[in-house]
């Protein structure tokens, strides 16, 4: 599942289409997005050194660590970046995010080229200008294609508006140079409009949930501290992908953080299909438990119940109202009036009753087809 994410990624969108975009949720529960984000870093480095991928270079944008600590992890990854290498460039928003610091917007150190933007949390017009410029070095002005990636949009919401953010994600995403573009969400530190947003301009969306202790409250605090902590880094990764004509298929693995980074396995088919609809299935109390199957005394009584329309007579002979005369006496039959006369007479007694309705004349054709008015011009 997380190289269908990385397989999207490295392909990147059709021409004309607007680049894939990923969201990576982690909760405080599950702090993971950053292991993540670079096992994707790491995969979609190796695919563009190696030819395979649409676009032939990478822009990281670093808003929670510094660049020296991606740098580090490419080379642990044996992915050599040097101050020669021409398919990656960083944009450091980590070290002086708000330009209090009196030094050029651009300097080179150890690595690629490091472009210091000042004020560049705030100002976002300024922010994709980098990002492009940045991009732009590295394939050129034509039809070559880059990646984004950026480690964190928390700092961009904490200094700058949603609509602000939505509209630099989306114009990173409308750029015709941009092949693919992938951020991580803290979901617990905003309010639920704000991830919906996000995931609303996201093609992918990728969450982790823990495996939790059992709810049934039965486990004490320390019991439940320890499991707590035996089971952290353990969880499942589910992925949500948006697939033309607003289909959506989800995916799930599970997932277990160590030293190496982040390791994603398969789980079972059915364990897959719970996981996959658990988001579709509505909380336990507004679920409605009832029992298809009847008993031997609910079956006799339904037996018993006498449907409408059925014959009620016991073995009595059944008797049909014909509508010409009454239920009680079969003889009894209505006399008619001389033709010409209208009358509705209720002839009733004692028993019962009819309703006996009179033509004004015999030349009255009621059941006619012909339209009285035919001879009218209108």
């Amino acid at each position: 599942m997380a190289d269908s994410i990385f397989r999207k990624l490295r392909d990147g969108g059709e021409e004309g289409e607007l680049a894939p975009a990923l969201t990576i949720e982690e909760t405080v529960v599950s702090p993971f997005a950053l292991d993540v984000s670079c096992y994707l870093l790491a995969n979609l480095s190796s695919s563009i050194l190696a030819g395979k991928s649409k676009s032939e270079g990478l822009v990281l944008v670093t808003f929670s660590r510094s660049p020296s600590f991606y740098l580090q992890f490419l080379k642990q990854k044996g992915i050599v970046v040097s101050s020669s290498s021409k398919w990656i460039r960083v944009l450091d928003c980590y070290t002086d995010p708000l330009g209090w610091i009196d030094q050029p917007s651009t300097c080179v150190t150890e690595g690629p080229s490091l472009v210091k933007l000042n004020k560049c949390v705030s100002d976002l017009k300024r922010l994709f200008s980098s990002v492009i410029d940045a991009g732009r070095e590295m394939v050129g002005d034509g039809k070559t294609r880059f990646s984004v990636a950026i480690d964190s949009v928390n700092e961009l919401l904490r200094h700058s508006s949603m609509p602000l953010v939505s509209g630099l994600l989306t114009d990173l995403r409308s750029h015709a140079q941009v092949s693919s573009l992938f951020w991580s969400l803290n979901t617990d530190l905003h309010q639920e409009k704000v991830t919906n947003a996000l995931e609303y301009i996201s093609t992918m969306k990728a969450n982790l949930e823990p495996f939790c202790p059992s709810p049934d409250g039965k486990r004490n605090a320390l019991e439940n501290l320890f499991l707590a902590h035996q089971d952290f880094g353990k969880g499942r990764f589910h992925v949500r992908f948006k697939l033309r004509k607003g289909r959506v298929r989800v995916m799930s693995e599970e997932y277990h953080v160590d030293q190496t980074g982040i390791n994603l396995s398969p789980i079972s088919s059915a364990e897959s299909v719970i996981a996959a609809t658990k988001s579709l299935i509505p909380k336990a109390s507004y679920l409605v438990h009832f029992n298809l199957q009847l008993s031997e005394k609910e079956r006799v009584e339904k037996e018993k119940v006498v449907l409408p329309f059925e014959h009620q007579d016991h073995g009595k002979s059944t008797e049909i109202y014909d509508g010409r005369r009454t239920l009680a006496d079969g003889k009894t039959e209505a006399t008619p009036l001389s033709s010409g006369e209208l009358q509705a007479d209720v002839v009733s007694s004692g028993k019962g009753g009819e309703i006996i309705y009179f033509r004004d004349s015999d030349d009255e054709h009621p059941d006619s087809d012909e339209d009285p008015d035919d001879d009218l011009d209108i």
